[in-house]
């Protein structure tokens, strides 16, 4: 089963759809329980940072996320979700992420915002979460903010929008990604595949 996390932030029925397209038993839940006997959990998210960790803090999910992670199970944060996994973002002040990987997210200074649209990815370290994408392939992105990591390692790919910032990192079992798979038709769908299917 994969869990995927409601904390009233996100599209939730949208990601459900796309995993149960490929054959996933996908289960919404804000249960501690079934978030840490599943057996792969999606982190979603929509919307800014600031109110994403207030509401975690709320529903006391905070050490439930980082004991999923811990657990080594395949973890795979989407868009705010994806931000939320850094130290720090400079959205609504200066707030704290969960601190599971160094970095902060930071507004794009001169680029028009928010960036909606399609734009295309740039594989820097090849991981199974992008089995069968190329360099180039595009998928949607919608954020006015972008993570800044100096944790070159974890870097997935990059994106070109006024600036080279990372739009996507892997780290051990925590996959996160910036864009949109679930509205990234054919390219989103193979990356949910890979994690349904080959993580």
């Amino acid at each position: 089963m994969i869990a995927i996390i409601d904390y009233d932030v996100g599209n939730l029925r949208s990601v459900q759809k796309a995993l149960e397209k490929l054959g996933a038993d996908a289960r919404i839940t804000q249960k501690k329980e079934d978030i840490i006997n599943a057996d792969k959990i999606v982190f979603p998210g929509v919307g800014a940072f600031k109110p994403a960790i207030d509401k975690l803090k709320d529903l006391q999910l905070i050490d439930t996320v980082k004991e999923a992670v811990n657990s080594g199970k395949p973890f795979l944060a989407i868009c705010v979700g994806y931000q939320l996994l850094f130290e720090s973002s400079d959205e609504g002040g200066h707030v704290e992420g969960l601190g599971l990987i160094k970095g902060n997210v930071k507004k794009f200074a001169s680029q028009k915002v928010p960036q909606i649209g399609w734009n295309s990815l740039n594989i820097v370290n090849p991981n199974p979460l992008f089995d069968g994408i190329n360099s180039g392939d595009h998928v949607y992105f919608c954020h006015s903010y972008y993570v800044d990591t100096p944790d070159t390692e974890t870097i997935a790919t990059q994106t070109e929008y006024g600036i080279t910032y990372t739009s996507s990192i892997c780290k051990n079992n925590v996959y996160g990604v910036q864009f949109h798979p679930e509205k990234s038709q054919k390219v989103g769908l193979k990356v949910l595949d890979n994690f349904v299917n080959k993580i």
